[in-house]
């Protein structure tokens, strides 16, 4: 692809490559813009304070008179298509569905600005993330949130597309004929994939989409194999490229290639953590928010339990007394969850009480959607398979779990169907 990236730039570390800016937005430039889009006056109050931070933006928090907003300057990583996918999903889903996600007041695609990056400027929600407040939360609000997940994504699920990929309008900005185009997500842009010579769709079908898919794990551990600096890295690098292969040639065997019709989509976000939930002090949802890198994708994938509800099962519920006090050290390192107050208590106990959680918000939610969609449990089973071709092929793209992947490919191609999380779990016993 020859679209520029100018401003972005990878760095290397121990865990992987990592986008950079090259260089920094400017704030008076920020000011310039909001106020030529917003209408202020030179003689009106506009402040404008640096938010937060992600993986590929920068938040700054605009202040007038009226109203609080937020601006996010991004890198382009996926000029043009990530910006005016995201905004195009946003202004489809508040026009269509109840789904509580910010407004947007205007945003530029393109970095010919004054900034010299792709922004949007949107409303700024109210609340906190579900993820600082969950303990605070009782287990009957906890399992209302669930529910009211579960309703929207019902009313998502009610908008079916054609073909699989980042919805776009044609023509004019402002259209209401979204349709997928070209598929945004960290996998087709990260690193050198953005330049690969690959279909990024719009895909007619699952099995064009994961061919594509394939084919860039495929270049990746050709490159390894080459540039192997020893021999166990030439034997792991060919070892996933013989996998990869191997999921390749049981892909029609899960996904038949569509002719003619498209397959059906719906909007799906795939990381819909507690981190991107906003909830008032009742726990009740004000929005949902991070939908930079979402598409249309195939109608299957709809029955995938949401990213907040996802973990190991345990039935039981693990008694506090039953776990040992923080220690000192343990307050003070950096963990997963050091944000948190554990109240004293050591945090193998906050761990096993959110696998507990979950295992039965996991229940309250397919209950949920089985009342909202009666087929829910068909659909489930009809679809095992396919998910876990998926998880297979998005597994052997992060280089994780191998040998088991190949355990359950071996044993697809036999005949057997083993759920891919067992294998993954406890291997296939002889």
């Amino acid at each position: 692809m020859s679209t520029s990236r100018n401003g972005l730039a990878w760095e290397e570390s121990g865990f992987g490559l990592t986008p950079v800016w090259t260089r920094e937005p400017s704030l008076a430039a920020i000011m310039n813009v909001c106020r030529e889009k917003l209408q202020i006056k030179a003689s009106e109050a506009c402040d404008i304070s640096f938010y937060a931070e992600g993986a590929f933006n920068k938040l700054y928090l605009v202040q007038t008179r009226q109203r609080q907003l937020l601006m996010r300057v991004s890198l382009p990583v996926y000029p043009r298509s990530k910006t005016r996918g995201e905004v195009t999903t946003l202004r489809f889903l508040r026009r269509e569905t109840d789904v509580p996600v910010p407004e947007v007041i205007a945003f530029d695609d393109s970095c010919e600005n004054e900034i010299g990056f792709e922004w949007i400027i949107m409303e700024l929600m109210p609340g906190v993330s579900a993820y600082k407040k969950w303990r605070t939360l009782t287990m009957s609000q906890k399992g209302a949130l669930v529910q009211r997940v579960a309703a929207l994504q019902a009313q998502i699920f009610r908008h079916t597309f054609s073909g699989i990929g980042t919805l776009t309008v044609d023509g004019e900005q402002g259209s209401q004929n979204e349709q997928p185009g070209e598929i945004v997500s960290r996998f087709y842009f990260w690193g050198d994939h953005f330049d690969y010579d690959v279909a990024r769709g719009p895909f007619h079908s699952t099995h064009e989409w994961l061919a594509s898919y394939l084919e860039i794990i495929i270049n990746d551990q050709i490159t390894a194999k080459e540039e192997a600096e020893d021999e166990e890295d030439e034997e792991d690098a060919a070892f996933a490229l013989t996998l990869a292969h191997r999921l390749a040639d049981l892909l029609p065997k899960i996904f038949l290639a569509v002719q003619g019709s498209l397959e059906r989509s719906v909007i799906l976000h795939e990381d819909l953590s507690l981190s991107n939930i906003l909830v008032n002090e009742q726990g009740e949802i004000n929005a949902l928010l991070d939908w930079e890198c979402v598409s249309a994708m195939p109608l299957w994938m709809a029955t995938i339990v949401p990213n907040f509800l996802r973990g190991s099962d345990r039935e039981e519920e693990p008694k506090r007394q039953d776990y040992a006090d923080e220690s000192d050290n343990e307050s003070a390192r950096d963990s997963e969850h050091h944000d948190l107050d554990n109240e004293g208590k050591n945090e193998l106990y906050w761990i096993h009480l959110m696998e507990y959680e979950k295992t039965h918000l996991r229940r309250q939610y397919h209950a949920h959607m089985c009342s909202l969609r009666p087929d829910w449990d068909a659909e489930m089973e009809r679809n095992a398979i396919k998910e876990d071709f998926a998880r297979a092929v998005f597994r052997c793209g992060q280089g994780f779990h191998l040998k088991r992947i190949a355990q359950w490919a071996d044993a697809i191609y036999k005949g057997h169907f083993p759920r891919l999380k067992d294998v993954l779990e406890v291997g296939l016993r002889s």
